[in-house]
């Protein structure tokens, strides 16, 4: 068994089995599903994140593999990448507790807490109206490479994120939007995957969602460029723009292709009469 206990949930659970209160515990519920809960709590008037793992079965680890998909096995995932980009300083949660139990992959039992990031935007409300109302050019720059810094950052730590879409990075809005003092967290990790390097297709996967969760908010392609650039400079690999395309062309046209794959993969799935499960 692993737990790790942080106030305040150290004090609440005193003498407490932390599974069970975990279990225990009330709010706005986000996702129910078989294997998997996440709810919003509030304890002492501050808001955190809660996200139960029971195991998803045999069966449904089989399907995963078979369709070569890592199946989500536990709260390990997260807290894994939490620990390494806290490490490397790419601004993430914090998480507060975490629990696991059970020796069995498909029945175990583990929990995480996090931090509730507030008051924050994500980037894909933020950027909802950009194709009909640009934001300030120096703005827009400045959001761009920060996302690409963080993306890079993330990938040369041994991170990849596996949802690795605007909406995930979180701009944080205590102070005034500017250009000039810009605070991101990129949230969700419950699919990423920790190693010492992350393989050139889990990297490819990755731009591939970025690229696509951006295709209708107006971006030109300098903009595009700029990312690419300020991407590989934080990616440990810092050329100028020119080379990057030169032998980049591969990645480049690939993207194109992936996320031309997912666009029709979307209206297909959120066609009128289609099933939106």
């Amino acid at each position: 068994m692993k737990l790790m206990l942080a106030e305040p949930f150290k004090s609440l659970w005193a003498g407490r089995d932390a599974f069970e209160a975990v279990e225990a515990l009330q709010g706005q519920v986000y996702r129910e599903l078989e294997g998997r809960r996440t709810l919003r709590t509030e304890v002492d008037g501050r808001g955190y994140f809660v996200k139960i793992h029971r195991g998803i079965g045999w069966g449904e680890i089989a399907k995963n593999l078979l369709t070569a998909k890592a199946p989500v096995l536990g709260a390990a995932q997260e807290w894994r990448a939490i620990q390494r980009l806290t490490e490397v300083g790419v601004p993430t949660m914090t998480a507060v507790a975490y629990g696991e139990h059970g020796a069995n992959p498909a029945r175990q039992h583990s929990f995480i807490i996090t931090e509730e990031l507030a008051p924050t935007v994500d980037l894909e409300q933020l950027s909802l109206n950009w194709a009909q109302q640009p934001p300030k050019a120096a703005l827009k720059w400045a959001l761009i490479r920060e996302v690409a810094q963080m993306t890079g950052n993330m990938h040369r730590a041994g991170v990849n994120h596996r949802d690795c879409y605007i909406c995930h990075f979180l701009l944080h809005t205590d102070r005034p939007i500017q250009a000039s003092d810009l605070h991101l967290s990129v949230i969700d990790l419950h699919r990423a995957q920790v190693r010492d390097t992350v393989p050139r297709r889990w990297r490819d996967k990755d731009l591939a969602a970025l690229y696509f969760s951006v295709l209708d908010i107006g971006l030109t392609r300098r903009d595009k460029l700029r990312f690419l650039k300020s991407y590989f400079a934080a990616a440990g690999n810092e050329r100028p723009l020119r080379q990057i395309l030169r032998e980049e062309l591969a990645l480049l046209l690939w993207l194109q292709r992936k996320a031309d794959r997912l666009l029709v993969r979307y209206a297909r799935k959120y066609a009128p009469g289609a099933n939106h499960e």
